[in-house]
């Protein structure tokens, strides 16, 4: 067994919290809470990994963390 690490997105989404994860496209889940989409993401990315494993795909690895910031623009 071998360990991953990705970078996760938390954000707001009305009522609720989105979670996806950049570097595995189409995994993404959404939680009453932070805490609990962080666990809800953490059985995504697991579901995720085993069925790329069971299709014989590559499982991807992250390079370095993402860089998120915040900017600010005047319009």
């Amino acid at each position: 067994m071998k360990d991953y690490q990705y970078t996760v997105v938390i954000e707001p989404d009305g009522e609720q919290f989105h979670a996806f994860v950049p570097a595995l496209p189409g995994c993404h889940t959404f939680g009453a809470s932070i805490e609990e989409a962080q666990a809800n993401i953490l059985e995504a990315i697991q579901l995720h990994l085993e069925g790329m494993r069971q299709d014989n795909e590559e499982i991807p690895i992250e390079g370095q963390p993402s860089f998120i910031t915040r900017l600010t623009i005047a319009v």
